[in-house]
């Protein structure tokens, strides 16, 4: 982060981080396990590593990840392709009730609105790119893999299909089995990140998730077709919509 960029940083965290992270935080009390206050904390972090000279508005960015996620609604649910637009909607109600300048919401909601996967919102702001970025570096890595594990688990899901545990031959269905998940979603983030910075990252954290596979198919005794997990990765995805899967 910019020197100038840190100085109002630490300027927005004096005057607003307590009131919003306490927001936050009484917002997703019953979040699931892949999306408590921890989750919000790293977005942060990610997005502090992904901004380098990227034009950003502080006080547009900050409170949009703090309050994301304020609208927790299951991976299953049928309104989840909804949960972004209520948590915009629901993040400048919270941001009215402590004074927050008014200025800043109609960003703040696009930046909220269009970071989700499912919501297929196209970004027009650099915060929105930033947060969708930073966010979906989560899902990838080994706090990706222990999310999509623990997501699934909470679900009842199973780990593998019990004939073609990494899909070749089917469409995967990552709502019947975690790792599935992979193949339907996590793979294709690389292809579709908005910054330089977010690409390489994720491309790197794909390895993590490359290296499990490996190990739980050795494990299991079967084969697992790295080339084809690859071919994913790499394949070129049209902005700004969801990846098939």
């Amino acid at each position: 982060m910019l020197p100038a960029l840190t100085e109002s940083y630490e300027q927005w965290n004096d005057r607003w981080l307590q009131s919003i992270r306490k927001l936050a935080e009484n917002a997703m009390h019953n979040a699931d396990p892949g999306h408590g206050i921890e989750h919000v904390e790293r977005v942060e972090r990610n997005a502090c590593m992904l901004i380098g000279n990227t034009p950003v508005a502080l006080d547009v960015l900050l409170p949009a990840i703090w309050l994301h996620d304020c609208v927790c609604i299951p991976k299953n649910s049928p309104l989840r392709s909804q949960a972004s637009r209520l948590s915009a909607k629901q993040a400048t109600e919270l941001l009215a009730s402590i004074d927050y300048p008014q200025e800043f919401f109609a960003p703040i909601q696009h930046a909220i609105a269009a970071h989700s996967f499912s919501a297929n919102i196209p970004c027009e702001s650099n915060e929105a790119k930033i947060l969708q970025d930073a966010d979906r570096l989560e899902g990838l890595g080994a706090i990706g893999l222990a999310r999509c594990l623990m997501t699934g688990g909470s679900m009842g899901q199973r780990l593998v299909h019990p004939t073609d545990p990494f899909p070749t031959h089917r469409t995967p269905e990552d709502n019947v089995q975690s790792v599935d998940h992979f193949y339907a979603k996590l793979f294709r983030l690389p292809s579709i990140m908005n910054t330089p910075e977010g690409r390489s990252l994720a491309e790197s954290r794909c390895g993590i998730l490359i290296t499990f596979l490996h190990q739980l198919a050795e494990e299991m005794g079967v084969e697992f077709d790295q080339q084809h997990a690859k071919s994913i990765i790499e394949a070129k995805v049209s902005k700004p919509g969801t990846p098939p899967g």
